[in-house]
């Protein structure tokens, strides 16, 4: 029996919109029959690569985001509330949530450690923060963070980062299916279209699209 290509889920814990959509994505997923294959990336390597800033590096955005995320956790029912302090580095929680172990415990191990970022929790920062989350979920929380610290760990999460950036991600949540990718929670509506096989897409426009030439650039200061 041939099972339908999982849904990547690319996704930093920095982000509030990947915790949003981490609460709505296997909802999505089931209607469809779908798995939900979750990958943890650095974001801040995305905005490096492109020479980016993050909307928190942009005072009017970043009290946007806040409001907007907040909006949208009321229409979810689901609970928001700022972490401890942000931007922080979201690194120890990503390489623990790539490490290896059954698919059901990343899951519940992803959640845990994005209710203590963005529910309410003491953040993910710290390893003992880490270890809590794991534990919380049954794992063994000391040796989650301990394994998080091997060479293999940041290995792993430096390929998945990279990988990322080749299949076209420059932010996050990014979702992948296939060889199609759709940025951000406000994709979903897209991504069901897409998974149902109507998507809108006009092929040729696309390619119109993609090989149009700019006459005009900005000066960059």
């Amino acid at each position: 029996m041939t099972h339908p290509e999982p849904i990547r889920f690319l996704f930093d814990f920095i982000s509030p919109y990947a915790y949003l959509a981490w609460t709505q994505i296997h909802a999505l997923a089931d209607r469809h029959g779908r798995q939900v294959l979750p990958v943890p990336i650095l974001f801040a390597a995305l905005l490096n690569t492109y020479g980016h800033k993050g909307p928190a590096e942009i005072p009017p955005k970043r009290a946007y985001v806040f409001k907007d995320t907040l909006r949208r956790a009321a229409l979810f029912g689901v609970p928001l509330s700022p972490p401890p302090t942000h931007p922080f580095n979201p690194l120890l929680a990503l390489r623990a949530s790539s490490l290896p172990m059954p698919e059901d415990k990343r899951r519940e191990l992803i959640s845990a450690l994005f209710r203590a970022t963005w529910g309410g929790g003491q953040g993910v920062e710290s390893p003992e923060s880490v270890a809590a989350a794991a534990t919380s979920v049954g794992l063994d929380g000391e040796r989650i963070v301990a394994d998080a610290g091997s060479p293999e760990a940041k290995a792993r999460v430096r390929a998945q980062t990279e990988s990322a950036l080749a299949q076209g991600a420059f932010g996050v949540p990014s979702i992948v299916i296939g060889q199609e990718l759709f940025w951000g929670l406000d994709s979903f509506d897209l991504v069901d279209r897409h998974l149902r096989g109507e998507d809108l897409i006009d092929t040729a426009f696309v390619q119109r699209w993609a090989t149009l030439e700019a006459s005009a650039s900005r000066v960059r200061g």
